[in-house]
């Protein structure tokens, strides 16, 4: 057979045929069956794993002549066995076979003093400036990426001025400069920064909880407080990933394809390999990663001026409501910037894209799904908001803000008085509205809960157990009631687990326990000797939401590279157990929601330590580190910016206006002191929300019952239910269609055209742009605040491409509020339940 023919079926290049052809000698049929059988039971609901491929599994395992006649059948019998090698010996996945090494060099040092000194410096720069301006409006946010970029020519110059001086510390060996500076430092670099960069939760809480407009609790100033709760909020995630590696971390399906863009850009720095690979135009294409990458990174950088300062239209481009600028009903439909975004041509920013995903890394099934829940969702939407259901027709279609019911924003402090709800004053003001948009967000949300749990249940309960297996047996070994010998190994046939296992200690299972069950502890002491009006218990329920959520929504991420997220569960479920009570509500969605997420950001960086081989005690040392310093660095500055004149008012130097915080306060008194129960309980106006838990949970079933009517069916295994439900979910208010749309040509060329017609091409280059253009938006943002905006209080250009943005009938209402002065019941009548 051809090797462009059997690399179609595998989604191998032809290089990648002629290697594995020298090594078919290698695998022996019974080896090579064994293999399969376990390929196909672990890869059988996969959709990133190749379809042609998985149906040849399924000829080849179906016909038992095979076996009995194995002369007749060479040409499959070899492809299996090409297979069996790239499922042992590398990955079945083409993305990580092109950003990923299948070998190790266990001498090649890693946890080094540069790798102290710059992640040291970087995590607690990078702390300081997203917690010090995260106040602002904008704010400034410096991600992992562009610590990725820097470290590299630090480490070089480290590498160069330091001399090889050799001392002895705890008892081992080292060096100020151990020889060049390598991938496996510059990895954990990176890691210590995506621990550290971004504000901790506690630079939300805090200055909520003291400020006087808002709750004005004297004790929340305490740093005592602030750092007690620091500590808890940000260990309790570590140790749940750690708790959960087998699960999330060793299993080749476990892809994390959002992680493959770090991975890329780690290659292009430290490879020695410049392959020429064939490309578009009939070329042979050599350059090497490094230097697309260069020339990648500056073109972006330069073409951000234009849509993040010079040319702002661009990010929105509403070109139809341009054209009839006083038409609401187009603008509503059409506009990016707070309508539905359907439009074709919405954007030319690469940044509006990126706002829950990292495009170019997301598979092809993930996005197609999303954008089908979208399409389906709009039409209804806007069904809502023209026939005023839930009286929409007052509000801007897609927003998610509350609203009161004379048409403006719904001002909590209006009905509280000592931060509880007082009934008199929220009988004289208003009841809570919201917009058509958010209603179909939000129901889209709990119908993404219900399709998330019944989807792992139908198409990933075999994985669990087997995980949940491996987990019981190293908790007996731990106890001494089992030996190490006797442990079967789920994951041994993977390359990157067997290398890890066989090169390095890992860490057990007892130590992130520890971390978890101490974090646990300080939170609740921090709770508890503070006159915060909440349980220390609360704590303990909130963590159980993401003990049992974190394996189900760990799995859809890992393999669609969206995360599921739990803030709009957290509220509702918090809200409902701490009625009445808005600091309780800020706890329970602290430890139920914001511990989870924190859970997955630490798996992705475990991962990466597991791609790149880096010894597990010290993945655990640095992450350990970066966390102090993050959680010291973000506490320490709290009093500091609470001191600024008229901070988080709108006559606050700097911008800094806090709107993230006012949102945040509106949500905790929305959900915590007016609770769920006033808004979705029987018979209240927004129940009819909650029938997208039923419906979540249906999807899926469904779909797995069509799989099994019509298993060969190759368009139904690339549906996937949850990212139908996601795209609605995540994308919607105060995002949109518009949002979304670009990734759409992006992925369609990217893992369709490129991918299938140039696989070399697509494997050497594509995750490379993927790392650096958002590299690229980040320096050019952040040039752009510090050289333009900052200085002297501002420069900007007035002319049309900026103005235009939001102008026009961009976010009016359908309908204007009654004579009476207000819509629905009448207020101070005792009406509003």
């Amino acid at each position: 057979m051809q090797p462009e023919l059997i690399g179609s079926d595998l989604d191998v290049s032809k290089d990648e045929v002629l290697s594995l052809e020298a090594r078919l000698d290698d695998m022996s049929l019974e080896r090579c069956l064994m293999i399969i059988r376990h390929v196909k039971e672990i890869h059988k609901y996969d959709q990133n794993f190749p379809g042609s491929a998985l149906a040849r599994i399924n000829e080849f395992l179906g016909n038992p002549d095979i076996i009995d006649r194995p002369e007749k059948y060479e040409d499959i019998i070899n492809e299996m066995k090409m297979e069996a090698l790239l499922s042992t010996e590398n990955s079945p996945y083409a993305e990580v076979r092109a950003n990923v090494d299948n070998t190790d060099n266990p001498s090649m040092p890693s946890l080094t003093i540069r790798v102290w000194v710059i992640g040291c410096i970087f995590s607690a720069a990078g702390s300081f400036i997203d917690s010090f301006f995260l106040m602002r409006n904008p704010p400034v946010y410096i991600g992992a990426n562009v610590a990725q970029l820097l470290a590299y020519p630090c480490g070089k110059f480290m590498a160069r001025v330091l001399p090889d001086k050799r001392f002895k510390l705890f008892g081992r060996e080292h060096s100020l400069s151990p020889g060049p500076f390598n991938r496996k430092e510059h990895m954990l670099i990176t890691i210590m920064a995506s621990v550290s960069f971004g504000a901790s939760y506690t630079t939300y809480i805090v200055p909520t909880q003291a400020m006087p407009f808002w709750f004005n609790e004297a004790y929340a100033r305490n740093f005592g407080y602030q750092i007690l709760n620091s500590i808890g909020i940000n260990f309790v995630g570590y140790g749940l990933a750690g708790l959960t590696r087998r699960f999330l971390v060793y299993p080749a399906a476990a892809v994390w394809p959002a992680s493959l863009s770090t991975m890329a850009l780690n290659k292009a720095f430290h490879t020695e390999v410049n392959e020429p690979v064939k490309g578009p135009f009939g070329k042979i294409y050599t350059m090497s990663r490094q230097r697309l990458f260069l020339c990648a990174f500056l073109a972006m950088f330069a073409y951000f001026f234009f849509p993040g300062f010079i040319f702002q239209a661009l990010s929105y481009f509403d070109w139809m409501s341009w054209i009839s600028p006083d038409n609401i009903a187009l603008s509503a439909i059409t506009s990016t910037y707070g309508g539905l975004g359907l439009n074709p041509i919405p954007s030319f920013d690469w940044n509006i894209m990126s706002v829950w995903l990292v495009p170019l890394t997301i598979p092809t099934f993930s996005i197609m799904n999303q954008f089908v829940g979208l399409l389906v969702v709009v039409p209804l939407t806007a069904g809502i908001w023209f026939s005023n259901a839930w009286n929409t027709g007052y509000l801007p279609i897609n927003d998610n803000h509350t609203w009161n019911n004379m048409g403006g924003r719904f001002n909590v402090t209006k009905i509280l008085t000592n931060s509880r709800l007082d009934d008199a004053k929220y009988q004289k003001y208003s009841q809570p509205w919201v917009s058509a948009g958010y209603i179909t967000a939000f129901s889209s949300y709990f119908a993404l809960y219900g399709a998330t749990v019944s989807y792992v249940i139908l198409y990933h309960r075999q994985q669990v157990a087997g995980a949940a297996k491996q987990v019981w047996k190293s908790v007996l070994v731990t106890l001494r009631l089992r030996r190490q010998e006797e442990d079967e190994d789920e994951f041994a046939e993977d390359i990157h687990y067997k290398l890890m296992k066989a090169n390095y200690k890992d860490v057990p299972e007892w130590m992130y326990g520890i971390i978890l069950l101490v974090s646990m502890v300080i939170g609740m002491i921090g709770i508890g000797i503070y006159p915060t009006d909440t349980s220390p218990v609360v704590v303990i329920f909130g963590i159980i939401m993401p003990l049992i959520a974190l394996v189900p929504v760990g799995l859809v991420q890992s393999v669609t590279g969206i995360q599921v997220a739990l803030n709009v569960l957290a509220e509702f479920i918090g809200g409902s157990f701490v009625e009445g009570n808005a600091n309780g509500l800020i706890w329970f969605k602290t430890y139920g929601y914001i511990s989870c997420y924190q859970a997955l950001a630490f798996i992705n960086d475990l991962k990466l330590a597991h791609y790149t081989k880096i010894p597990p005690y010290y993945t655990f040392v640095c992450q350990i580190v970066a966390t102090l310093i993050f959680t010291f660095v973000s506490a320490g500055i709290l009093n500091f910016q609470m001191s600024f004149k008229d901070v988080c008012t709108k006559n606050a130097a700097f911008g800094f206006t806090c709107p993230g915080h006012n949102t945040f306060f509106t949500s905790a008194v929305f959900w915590g002191t007016l609770s769920p129960k006033r808004l979705f309980g029987p018979g209240r106006r927004y129940n009819l929300m909650l029938l997208g838990f039923p419906v979540g949970i249906m999807l899926p079933i469904i779909h797995w019952a069509l799989r099994r009517r019509f298993p060969k069916a190759e368009w139904l295994r690339q549906v996937h239910p949850v990212m139908l439900c996601a795209g609605p979910a995540l994308w919607g208010a105060p995002y949109n269609l518009g949002y979304f749309f670009g990734n759409v040509p992006v992925v369609l060329f990217s893992w369709q055209y490129l991918r299938r017609k140039y696989p070399g091409f697509w494997s050497k280059y594509n995750f490379v742009v993927a790392a650096a253009f958002p590299a690229g938006i980040a320096i050019s943002a952040v040039v752009i605040f510090f050289a333009l905006q900052l200085p002297n209080g501002g420069f900007s250009i007035d002319w049309w491409g900026n103005n235009v943005v939001g102008e026009g009938a961009i976010g009016v209402p359908l309908l204007d509020i009654p004579e009476i002065g207000y819509f629905g019941p009448e207020p101070n009548t005792g009406s509003f339940i």
